[in-house]
């Protein structure tokens, strides 16, 4: 696989995640041409419907406004070209602490919740990052509450307040995100290789601050706060910052939302900083690394320095490159890799771009046998290097990456707003004007020169190997994410013989050549095809002016989650489906066919996702392989290893997760916890997986789904083959439900972790299943949500994971309240959320319907949101058949419930709910974890319309 940001949006960027140090570099063109008075359009794809101007204000800040018509969010980000990257050698995570401060109140909004309180109000949701070269702020919001949003988010760039009594506390919730991101393997990684390259390189630094970095200064020298602003005053300037936004209101309303908010933005006349220094030095290359993982897992990355080809975007020739090192089909260095049994995944791709310096690197996940034969794997390595110098530098191959990328954007579906805003502004960054859309996907005429000093880098003298595992013994501690590690600089690589097979891909067969857009078009899925073992529901689909098709294929067996065992084979028969087709299909997905076949508690259920044309290849390829495809036992032993390694990992994983997964796995069945799992496991084999797959394809009922540019009887037609196919007997009855469990007096529930945080969850379930009950929680999830977020995070700073809001169990309403921290065990947390409670009751009892109407529009907006891509929408329809909802109708009416809630009626609900008892997740370092199977198996199904079960 091959992974780069120029290649693809980026993907990369979370809107979960409020900091992003440089796992993934970006890359940084040089500062933009003084500002031009003209009115601009960047390039669009030829389907796109939306409406597009550049704006260059009279301060130096450039805004890209996007009038989407059917958009029924707006939304808006705001790019500063400085990041970690710029801070003072005496305050590391000093950009991070001001990215922290500015949502803490401005002059004309000085309430610390001010702005998130106002988007919460009005259905929408915030967040930013903090990048190396690049700090991002991105909200969405109702459209008619836009005004008001922009508002209060150009203040952060105009009059923050920095408020002093707010120092102190947003400095331990800064050290708190770093306490919760201590165990990252990535981050640990990349704390041990920045202590070989060049120290003087800003970028080598430590990006997310703490108590000890950001600590008060000497006595004498500027505090805290006079810091901040000294930081804020040099750095952020009109001239370094680029906003995106996208609304329904026209370009000229746009316009004039943006001048008269954002034109008060001081002009310092800056430039976006630039670094001046390499990024590796020559003395100590070549070097090998060894990194100590905490999870189970091996891999090595291939690390080399190369200039940062930023400025070569147009032509994509590290991105050509990278595409032949990842590919992953016959011949490919990953299929000898696999046919050797010594690693199980590749990617390829540029990391720690800083505009004039970038690493390529190339990443393996290794088996056992590779971890002992890196040197044969290294020596395969520069043999594909080799072969893609000498027969790999063709037209045809570029020419036919090109037509892909051109494809993919003419085609181009943009996503959520809040995804796009952050993308355009960010390309504002980093692109010319004219190419923040088409960047990512333009590619000139071919030119084998411009490959030339990238190639010639990818050298073994050149060449930083960074291998992590479980087992390292380390020589020394990297100093922030406390990695063990060791280190042989200079060294002399040995002997070894490369694997043979080695060889390039061939011209791709699932290229799309019928891209006609037909036109059809349903309001909702209708039933098309319906046998006693199968039913297929087909909508036509034309709204996202793609020839692209989704299907969904679940295949329902009624054991297949009857006990761990079942569990555990069909999670191994899905994963060997994919493991097994992995050659074949990857020229596919370069293609742009998507497939996945996944596991479930019904069952598995195989997707498809691409073009019309030629997707019926891909079709029968899956069907022919599940069927009647040699299951070889080293395919088998490659998904063990996976699945193994991912179950033996679940006590590593974020602490809040695992606290979700334990709630599940109390509640709903059936479910089986990955304890369970991992020990059947073990004793599965080849000849395991092929008498379950005989009698799993035995007794099968099928629910499929057709979602795209495709008319009714090709579907039907393409269906029934896959009916025919697998030959489904068995009705609907015959599959045991997913349930649902009434939360009843169970003691506190522990999971299995190895964190050395502290946890809460406090879940409050709804009485029944009914439209009426999960309405009023909705309702109440929303209200809860701010405050419990400004009392226990911001003003007692509990810690950097804390959130309150709606989370249903399938269709099960409840309340999830949940604070993760460093320092604060879970007692003590529970009577913060206690006194919270408490302040939440005396709210509740004053609020009146002129109050509550926001809220309620909040959450009745936030049900019928457009879908974004043709994916998204077919995955809503998908899971809400999966619920019982073959009408597709639910949203609707869950949405009239929720219009239909009065003040009244939520008190009413809010007592009932605070009479129950509460169901707690929690967790401290140390605990032993609960036997969840034992303490639920007493629990009854919720009901579904309130009449106790």
């Amino acid at each position: 696989m091959s992974i780069s940001l120029l290649a693809a949006p980026r993907s990369t960027l979370s809107l979960l995640t409020a900091l992003w140090i440089g796992v993934t570099g970006l890359a940084r063109a040089d500062s933009p041409e003084p500002a031009i008075a003209e009115v601009t359009s960047p390039q669009t794809s030829p389907h796109d419907v939306r409406e597009y101007r550049l704006l260059s204000l009279d301060n130096g800040l450039t805004a890209l406004l996007v009038h989407d018509p059917e958009a029924d969010k707006a939304a808006a980000s705001m790019n500063v070209s400085v990041g970690s990257a710029d801070d003072p050698e005496d305050l590391a995570g000093l950009a991070h602490f001001l990215e922290h401060m500015l949502f803490l109140g401005t002059e004309p909004f000085p309430e610390a919740d001010a702005y998130q309180g106002y988007i919460n109000r009005h259905g929408g949701s915030h967040n930013a990052f903090t990048a190396p070269h690049d700090t991002n702020y991105f909200f969405d919001i109702e459209p008619e509450a836009l005004p008001g949003a922009l508002d209060r988010f150009s203040q952060f760039f105009i009059a923050p307040l920095f408020n002093a009594d707010q120092l102190e506390s947003e400095r331990n919730v800064v050290h708190s995100e770093y306490q919760a991101r201590i165990r990252d393997e990535a981050r640990r990684e990349f704390d041990v290789l920045d202590q070989f390259l060049n120290p003087e390189h800003p970028g080598t630094g430590f990006s997310v601050g703490s108590r000890e970095t950001l600590a008060a200064p000497a006595e004498g020298e500027p505090d805290l706060r006079e810091r901040v602003i000294d930081f804020y005053e040099r750095h952020y300037d009109a001239n370094v910052m680029h906003l995106a936004l996208i609304a329904p209101q026209d370009l000229d309303a746009q316009e004039a939302l943006v001048r008269e908010r954002f034109g008060a933005i001081r002009d310092r006349d800056l430039e976006a900083p630039r670094i001046d220094v390499p990024l590796a030095l020559d003395e100590p290359l070549p070097m090998a690394l060894q990194a100590r993982s905490l999870r189970d897992r091996q891999q090595v990355r291939f690390l080399f320095p190369i200039p940062d080809p930023v400025d070569d975007y147009p032509f994509k020739p590290v991105d050509f490159l990278a595409n032949l090192l990842g590919h992953e089909g016959e011949g490919s260095l990953l299929a000898a890799l696999r046919e050797a049994g010594l690693a199980d995944a590749l990617s390829a791709g540029v990391t720690r771009s800083d505009g004039e310096n970038a690493l390529f690197a190339v990443t393996l996940s290794l088996t056992p046998e590779g971890v002992e034969r890196l040197d044969t794997i290294q020596a395969s390595l520069f043999a594909a290097i080799a072969g893609i110098a000498e027969r790999g530098l063709e037209a045809w191959r570029y020419e036919e990456q090109a037509s892909l990328a051109e494809q993919q954007f003419r085609f181009l579906q943009h996503g959520p707003p809040v995804r796009s805003v952050t993308h355009l502004a960010m390309n504002l960054a980093h692109y010319p004007e004219e190419d923040a859309l088409y960047a990512p996907y333009r590619m000139g005429e071919f030119d084998a020169e411009r490959l030339a000093p990238y190639l010639e880098a990818l050298t073994p003298d050149r060449l930083i190997r960074l291998y992590s595992g479980p087992e390292v013994e380390g020589e020394a501690t990297s100093p922030w994410f406390h990695a063990p590690y060791r280190a042989e600089t200079r060294v002399e690589w040995p002997e070894a013989t490369p694997l043979g097979g080695l060889a390039l891909p061939e011209p791709n067969p699932f290229i799309a050549q019928d891209l006609e857009l037909l036109g059809h078009q349903d309001s909702r899925p209708e039933l098309r095809l319906e046998t006693p073992g199968a039913r297929l529901w087909h909508q036509a689909h034309s709204g996202f002016r793609t020839p692209q098709v989704e299907w969904r294929f679940s295949l329902q067996h009624p054991a297949a989650s009857e006990s761990p065992r079942e569990a555990a084979l069909t999670q191994l028969l899905a994963g060997w489906l994919d493991d097994s087709l992995n050659e074949v299909f990857y020229p596919a997905r370069l293609a742009g066919h998507h497939f996945e076949a996944y596991a479930h508690a019904r069952g598995l259920t195989l997707s498809f996702s691409g073009w019309r044309d030629r997707q019926p290849l891909v079709m029968r390829e899956a069907l022919a392989q599940l069927i009647e495809g040699e299951i070889a036992e080293e395919s088998v032993a490659r998904v063990k290893q996976r699945l193994a390694r991912e179950w033996r990992n679940a006590p590593q994983a974020a602490l809040y997760q695992q606290a979700s997964r334990t709630l599940g796995e109390a509640l709903i069945r059936p479910q089986w916890p990955t304890a369970d799992l991992l020990e059947a496991l073990s004793s599965l084999d080849g000849e395991a997986l092929h008498a379950y797959r005989r009698d799993f394809l035995d007794a099968l009922h099928i629910e499929a789904m057709a979602v795209g540019d495709l008319d009714a009887a090709l579907a039907s037609q393409e269906a029934q083959l896959v009916f025919d196919a697998l030959a489904p007997r068995l009705d609907a009855e015959a599959i045991p439900s997913l349930t649902p469990l009434a939360a009843r007096q169970l003691p506190p529930l522990r999971p299995d972790s190895q964190r050395q945080e502290s946890l809460l969850l406090r879940y409050l379930q709804g009485p029944d299943r009914s439209l009426a009950s999960q309405a009023e929680l909705a309702v109440l999830g929303q209200l809860l949500s701010t405050p419990f977020y400004t009392r226990l995070r911001t003003e007692e700073q509990l810690g950097y994971v804390v959130n309150a809001g709606y989370r249903p169990l399938l269709d099960a309403p409840g309340i999830a309240l949940l604070v993760q921290s460093p320092e604060t065990g879970s007692q003590a947390i529970g009577e913060r959320i206690d006194a919270f409670l408490e302040t939440f009751d005396a709210s509740l009892a004053d609020l009146d319907d002129a109050a509550l109407a926001p809220y309620r529009q909040a959450v009745r907006d936030q049900l019928l949101a457009r879908d974004t891509s043709l994916g998204q929408l077919t995955d809503r329809l998908w899971r809400g058949l999966a619920l019982g909802d073959d009408t597709f109708d639910r949203r609707e009416r869950l949405a009239a419930e929720v219009m239909a809630v009065d003040g009244e009626r939520l008190r009413r609900a809010w007592q009932a709910l605070r009479q129950r008892d509460p169901l707690d997740v929690a967790f401290d370092p140390g605990d032993e974890p609960s036997d969840v199977l034992t303490l639920s198996r007493s629990l009854a199904p919720l009901p579904e319309d309130g009449a106790e079960e």
